[in-house]
């Protein structure tokens, strides 16, 4: 199985104009956030190189902590 984007579990961020695949995964089971489910709130952010079958790790937080990704973090290490 490919690492790519599986609606409605993860999505593409293809507003950043980068060659780069970054993916936002959404939904997450957490076992400390209980009684949640798939619905915990956590984010988790990569990045994935296709021709080199490579995942780089951006970050990962909590929906209620942060609006959106960090994308300078993303810009700073994609560019």
């Amino acid at each position: 199985v490919l690492p790519n984007e599986r609606p409605p579990f993860s999505f593409e961020i293809s507003d950043l104009g980068l060659t780069t695949c970054v993916i936002k995964v959404k939904k997450i089971a957490c076992k400390s956030l209980k009684g949640r489910g798939i619905n915990s709130g956590l984010r988790l952010i990569y990045a994935h190189f296709k021709e080199d079958s490579k995942i780089v790790f951006v970050e990962i937080y909590h929906k209620n902590a942060k609006e959106n990704e960090d994308r300078n973090r993303i810009f700073s290490n994609f560019r």
